[in-house]
């Protein structure tokens, strides 16, 4: 299993300089890729028989006209150019796939990243050797055991970090976790996650309490002059706050799973379609600013690691509609309800808690009949003959 571990680095002047250079060079080597891949595909197509471009090609010819047309790029590891060309073959190789986007040239300040393969670079404790730089200083040491199989350096607020990718074995080395039983996991923009057992975990909210800070400082740099030190300097105050933001989020996110994951073994999570949630404009920034998708990400690798399972409820399951007590199903819900009565049976429920206790219920319930009988899947009806006794899950399981 792939692991990647970022961490930051503190180097000092002249080895910030030269990671500014390595970054330069694989940008511009990724750019001047992409421009002949598109001029060499321009040519195929009027002429047959000249060959269609490829990452394994254009490397041949850089690395032939680089001594005499580009000489600076001799200066940082020559992995940075070519790496950078690997990175637009599998761009154009997922396009063609229909996994991406066609790819889009790099931009200085945004895109200030290589890639060093694990032949070019050593790891000791707190520190890092990077070619023609030395010894650079990590904040803290490698965590995951294994095979070390490349490392990218990458500046994000003026700050740069080290994702090393790590092969691990395939055993969770992990402790198992305590197994206090299945957990329905309901998200939302008032409470981040809402538990079956009734805790509320509220979101750090990271861009709705510094919004107004942002906005400021929005405002000041649109109002310096571009090209000059005051605009560079209000840009980068602006870049650290959002980075702050970021921080924020994940941590709070990084937080919740891990203690999910560590005390029961069976999660149940909503299918949300997160993309057509963001087009309701009124929820759209409370709805990103929580961060549904790391959460669930988050909590497909880290129940693997802990040998937990993580059961994902159909995307029209109507958790927050049913009544948890008698099975009761409302014809229509809306958004601002946060309380309803049921008409059956006249309980009352708090929206999010009883979504969190339908969802448990699909941890046991939530299965499939592999010999074709009926049995109790996402959309069933409660009181419905039991199929065969031989069962397959039908929820996602990670």
């Amino acid at each position: 299993m792939l692991f990647a571990h970022r961490i930051r680095l503190e180097p000092n002047n002249v080895q910030a300089t030269g990671l500014s250079k390595a970054a330069g060079v694989a940008r511009f080597a990724y750019n001047w890729a992409l421009g002949e891949w598109q001029r060499q595909y321009d040519l195929s197509k009027t002429d047959p028989a000249l060959p269609r471009p490829n990452e394994t090609a254009l490397r041949r010819q850089l690395n032939a006209i680089k001594r005499a047309a580009f000489p600076w790029m001799l200066e940082v590891t020559k992995n940075a150019p070519q790496m950078a060309i690997i990175h637009l073959g599998r761009a154009f190789e997922n396009f063609f796939n229909g996994t991406s986007h066609y790819p889009k040239f790099r931009r200085k300040g945004r895109d200030d990243r290589f890639t060093i393969t694990n032949d070019q670079f050593k790891i000791e404790d707190k520190r890092i050797r990077i070619p023609k730089l030395g010894w650079v200083r990590m904040r803290e040491s490698l965590q995951y055991a294994g095979h070390i199989v490349s490392a990218t350096i990458s500046r994000h607020a003026g700050r740069w970090y080290a994702s090393i990718t790590v092969d691990t074995p395939d055993d969770p080395p992990l402790p198992q976790a305590e197994n206090q039983g299945a957990v329905g996991v309901d998200l939302g923009i008032t409470a981040l996650a809402t538990l079956s057992n009734g805790e509320k975990v509220v979101g750090p909210k990271a861009l709705r309490t510094l919004l107004d800070k942002v906005r400021r400082l929005g405002r000041s740099l649109s109002k310096k002059v571009k090209g000059s030190h005051n605009r560079a300097k209000a840009k980068m105050k602006l870049a650290k706050l959002h980075a702050k933001i970021a921080d924020m989020r994940r941590d709070c996110l990084h937080k919740l799973t891990t203690d999910l994951t560590c005390r029961c073994h069976t999660i149940v999570i909503e299918d949300l379609n997160v993309k057509g949630m963001l087009k309701n404009h009124c929820l759209a920034g409370a709805i990103a600013d929580m961060g549904f998708h790391e959460f669930r990400r988050q909590l497909t690798y880290k129940t693997a690691r802990r040998g937990g399972t993580l059961i994902v409820a159909d995307r029209w399951y109507a958790s927050s509609k049913l009544c948890s007590n008698c099975g009761y199903k409302l014809a229509s819900l809306d958004l601002g309800t946060r309380q309803w009565a049921c008409p059956a049976c006249h309980v009352e429920h708090d929206r999010d808690v009883n979504a969190a206790i339908n969802l448990k219920g699909l941890a046991v319930s939530s299965t499939v009949i592999a010999c074709g009988g009926t049995g109790a899947d996402l959309a069933c009806k409660r009181n419905m003959k039991l199929g065969p006794v031989k069962q397959e899950s039908n929820g996602k399981k990670t």
